[in-house]
């Protein structure tokens, strides 16, 4: 499939934060800053742009938290809406709309889009089980069951996907399924919904991605679309018996809502309506016209929404274009471990700012430079202090700096006319020019951590341009040449300051107030630094200067360091606290009989070989020695164990269970295991360290 080379639009999306929480630095890695970078850079080279987002606001969560809290769900939504909008503004996240799905213009567009779909015939009705917990009174949303994978063995799967194998899943898969509401074990109910046949759509999403984006989109997200594409599709409901979201607007549809799966992505069109009414545009050219390029930016959990499911909406209702990139990134851990929001594992923006105040540029940077765009990355304390410290004031604010102060102070801030430039002035300046080819080529092709390291060269360019020619020596002895000099310099910082806009909009405006640059008199547009050869001319007045960055001290660091140790122990803390009471968050199964337990055929074994399962993260396969026989047991613990260090183990071994198959290997049993306080794995053992009594062995 050709790429739309020459657009005459661009419709930006970023992924619909659910409002249940505020944003933290996962958020803005894995899709606000590069979403951003990338709207910043398509407007400074004049492009039309509709950048549209909003608070994703339904769903059975966020009832949830309002029972919990004794308060409405709108009093939920409103809260965290405005907590998000405040820290998206702050950070610069340059929205051209930020809407709500909870707005009527919202309700009304995903109640028309079900309709249009339900009379075309898109779409099956059937009465099917669904989980149901008893004790909540409710019918469990995918999100709100965990349990097994069915194809990964990772234990702690949601009931629409596996984060660990990527599988996408319907609740009633999951091996040993629990409600994440009450901690009981769900029942099946019958119930009606409406269905997205997606094996309808395998042969157009098979040409469309497999054959027509193979070469320019993410490995990764290829991958997954490839890997769910060639497991063959499944119906896909689209309703939900919920009384939180948009009612079902068709007959038999009363008590039932939209799926939030399916009302969020229809959330961007609903804000390009808003936007456009705002601003006496049309919204349907940004959404139907075949001359847009619609690029949507979410993180690797939303990759089956934004590539299978959302455009087989799109392609079913037949008036909508399809996304042309889907640059999903993979996850940002923190100081080594996963983020999570329920144990505050986390840096929330709002708290951010309140410690490093005026300081959202350095964030932005080094979530930019260590942005997780092909695999998972680490965000440490560590290198964003350096990163602030070795690139952003000794490079990019150093040489800022120098220009301000000498400008000033040999030409009391007036530019001054150059004289005949030197073959290394001359080649300086080719090299200004060619930087905005440079960081076109990175940010057209999604590689915003390139893109912030080209950058940093242009300062680094200037820095030993200024390096080399000693003007403060040179002042002693040749005044004339220093003008050439400095003139070439200047012209330095204005190309940094308009190159920087899209990665450091804080820092672009203050260089630009350095320099004096109004709209009108200096130009200011992206083409300008590659076709002008003067930007700054001679006999412009700058500013004083400012600095640019400050340095970031060990105490700070050793600060936030502090905070997250803190974070630990109270984890720890809860964690041990919670083990005692174990049966209020796992309660205990239904009383058995003798019977029962006597149907469980357990036996000592021995591990004689093990070996991990090719393209699984978790699961090892082990040969073990029950007495018995010798057989091949599949188990999901390869997190916590090597496979050389548990050969001669013992294990207990649940050896009459029914043989079942994952990955294509047919497992014979299952190893008995618990967990520890660190939430590692452990054979089973009451004696082994860190296993606390009520611990659940599984």
């Amino acid at each position: 499939m050709a790429q739309n080379t020459s657009p005459s639009r661009y419709t930006i999306t970023a992924a619909l934060p659910y409002t249940n929480g505020p944003i933290h630095i996962g958020h803005l890695a894995g899709v606000y800053v590069p979403a951003d970078i990338y709207s910043r850079y398509l407007r400074l080279k004049g492009n039309d742009v509709a950048f549209v987002c909003g608070s994703d606001e339904h769903g059975v969560a966020i009832s949830m938290k309002a029972k919990k809290e004794g308060v409405t769900p709108k009093e939920i939504i409103d809260k965290y809406h405005g907590i998000i909008k405040k820290s998206f503004a702050d950070f610069g996240i340059s929205f051209d709309n930020y809407s709500r799905t909870s707005a009527q213009v919202h309700h009304e567009t995903a109640s028309e889009f079900f309709k249009k779909m339900y009379e075309q015939g898109d779409f099956i009705e059937e009465e099917t089980e669904q989980l149901y917990d008893d004790e909540a009174n409710q019918f469990l949303a995918d999100r709100f069951v965990i349990g097994t994978c069915p194809r990964c063995g990772h234990h702690e799967a949601y009931g629409d996907q596996c984060e660990n194998c990527g599988s996408s899943l319907n609740a009633t898969d999951l091996i040993d399924p629990k409600s994440t509401i009450t901690g009981t074990v769900p029942t099946l109910k019958k119930t009606k919904h409406w269905f997205l046949p997606l094996d309808r759509y395998e042969g157009f999403l098979k040409k469309w991605i497999l054959e027509g984006h193979k070469s320019d989109w993410k490995p990764n997200v290829y991958g997954q679309c490839k890997s769910w594409i060639d497991e063959g599709l499944k119906p896909r409901a689209v309703t939900r018996d919920l009384d939180w979201g948009i009612p079902v607007p068709v007959d038999g549809g009363e008590g039932k809502v939209l799926y939030v799966w399916f009302d969020a992505p229809i959330g961007y069109i609903s804000s390009t309506k808003e936007w456009a009414e705002r601003e006496g545009k049309d919204w349907e050219p940004y959404w139907k016209d075949q001359s847009t390029k619609l690029v949507h930016f979410i993180g690797k959990d939303n990759i089956v929404f934004h590539c299978i499911i959302f455009p087989s909406m799109l392609q079913a209702n037949g008036d909508y274009i399809l996304p042309e990139n889907v640059p999903a990134n993979e996850f940002l851990n923190l100081e080594g471990n996963k983020l999570s929001t329920s144990k505050n594992w986390a840096v929330w923006l709002h708290e951010y700012l309140e410690e490093f105040p005026d300081m959202q540029d350095v964030l932005r940077y080094t979530l930019t430079a260590n942005a997780p765009e092909t695999k998972d990355n680490d965000f440490t304390w560590k290198d964003f202090q350096a990163r602030n410290n070795n690139e952003l004031v000794a490079i990019f604010g150093n040489f800022v700096n120098r220009v301000a102060v000498l400008t000033h102070k040999y030409y009391d801030g007036t530019i001054p006319a150059p004289g005949e430039l030197t073959s290394t002035d001359k080649e300086t300046l080719s090299s200004l020019k060619s930087y905005p080819d440079l960081l076109s080529n990175s940010l057209e092709r999604y590689r915003f951590r390139e893109g912030s390291q080209e950058l940093m060269n242009l300062a680094r360019l200037g820095n030993k341009y200024l390096a080399d020619a000693e003007p403060w020596k040179l002042i002693k002895t040749d005044e004339e040449r220093v003008k050439t000099i400095m003139y070439v310099a200047l012209q330095i910082a204005a190309g940094l300051a308009i190159l920087s806009e899209p990665f450091l909009p804080f820092t672009s405006k203050k260089l630009k107030g350095i320099l004096n640059v109004q709209s009108g008199k200096v130009e200011t547009s992206w083409e300008s630094v590659s076709s002008e050869d003067t930007l700054l001319p001679a006999g412009h007045i700058i500013n004083k200067s400012e600095l640019l960055f400050r340095k970031i001290e060990d105490a700070e660091i050793e600060h936030q360091l502090q905070k997250l140790e803190d974070t630990k122990k109270e984890n720890a803390s809860t964690t041990n606290s919670a083990a005692t009471m174990e049966n209020k968050i796992v309660p205990q199964k239904d009383t058995i009989t003798y019977d029962d337990f006597s149907k469980l055929d357990m036996r000592v074994g021995t591990i004689i070989e093990a070996e991990k399962m090719p393209k699984a993260d978790k699961l090892l396969v082990l040969k073990v020695d029950t007495g018995l026989d010798t057989r091949t047991i599949v188990s999901g613990i390869a997190k916590s164990f090597k496979p050389e260090d548990i050969v001669g183990k013992k294990v207990t071994v649940l050896v009459n269970l029914a043989p079942r198959k994952l990955r294509g290997v047919e497992s014979q049993g299952m190893i008995l295991m618990t967990e520890n306080k660190e939430e590692k794995l452990v054979f089973v053992n009451p004696d082994a360290d860190g296993v606390l009594n009520g611990e659940v062995i599984s």
